[in-house]
């Protein structure tokens, strides 16, 4: 039997066209901050989102998007985007934290991954357990088939202190409740958030500006893939184990091509090959900054990555032809 060979590196002059998108996307859901709208947001969003990724150059097919044909006008899975060029498949959130977007809260933003084609796990909407760590540690030292208080005190230990001086992300969730009383009995801090975990995700890449160590708990299985692709260019390590506790989930899985219904999934197998990742701001968090709107320009703060290199790139842009918004938001 032959097998598919994913090739080595995707088009780098893909990323900027990625930053385009998420930053028209960003800009057209930051009209909505504070309205307390949160799917009018969302749909700016999408709508932008869409309309950007028809001009991009590549030839796309949404893997992970915003639901199925029959539930969605635009992003559904497998929807052909693009304007022509280089096959990839596409993951997107328009819009991550569409409640913190409408209460403007920290840490909203809109994030776009481009793969290879075959490279990105497929999942059906479903939770998927998650736990990540930045780089520079051994592989390993965590996994979802320890108990949460055992991960915490290999970290402390592979970081050479005292499970005191560990902080873990977890979603404020009822759900999460034991794990959160779990990790606190080892001594370790945790940090709660109410939405937002793929930049949470992000943040364990850079715990001496984000204070995070380490993310456990559940949420979506389609952003712990965009957290995956976004760890694949930073370092790290990740481990993801989809929920699948009803017929029809194992069914929507099956047909994904999922056999294993318990299988601990490593980042390796969630993002394979090359990929990039953009990720714009649309309120202010510890990632990025949000969107500023002034008199005479519009501001946007994007992060463009790229696996193959590890190149992180940090974009400050400025609108000065607001025509080119007309009709959003």
């Amino acid at each position: 039997m032959s097998v598919t060979r994913l090739p080595q590196v995707l088009d780098r002059r893909l990323a900027l066209d990625l930053a385009r998108v998420t930053e028209r996307s960003a800009v057209a859901a930051a009209r909505l901050r504070g309205r307390g709208d949160e799917q009018a947001a969302d749909l700016a969003a999408i709508a932008s989102c869409h309309r950007e990724l028809s001009r991009a150059s590549m030839s796309g097919t949404v893997v992970i998007g915003e639901g199925e044909e029959q539930e969605i006008d635009h992003l559904f899975v497998g929807e052909k985007v693009g304007a022509g060029g280089e096959a990839v498949d596409v993951a997107e959130d328009a819009l991550e934290g569409s409640t913190l977007c409408a209460k403007n809260m920290e840490g909203s933003i809109c994030v776009l991954a481009v793969a290879q084609p075959g490279a990105l796990l497929k999942v059906p909407r479903v939770y998927m357990e998650k736990i990540a760590i930045g780089p520079g540690y051994p592989e390993g030292i965590v996994s979802l088939s320890n108990p949460p208080q055992d991960n915490v005190c290999a970290l402390a230990e592979a970081r050479g202190v005292p499970p005191r001086d560990i902080t873990a992300l977890i979603l404020d969730r009822p759900r999460h409740a034991p794990l959160i009383e779990a990790v606190r009995r080892t001594g370790a801090a945790v940090k709660l958030i109410t939405d937002g975990d793929v930049a949470g995700i992000i943040h364990t890449t850079n715990p001496e500006e984000s204070g995070v160590d380490i993310y456990l708990g559940l949420g979506g299985a389609a952003e712990g893939v965009l957290a995956a692709a976004a760890l694949r260019c930073l370092g790290g390590q990740m481990q993801g184990r989809l929920v699948l506790d009803t017929e029809k989930k194992r069914s929507q899985a099956k047909a994904l091509g999922i056999r294993d219904a318990a299988k601990i999934y490593p980042l390796a197998e969630i993002v394979r090959g090359d990929c990039l990742v953009a990720t714009t701001g649309v309120t202010d968090g510890a990632l990025l900054k949000g969107v500023r709107f002034g008199r005479d320009v519009i501001e946007t703060h994007t992060m463009v990555l790229r696996s193959s290199t590890g190149t992180v790139r940090r974009i400050t842009t400025e609108y000065r032809d607001f025509s080119k918004f007309q009709g959003e938001g």
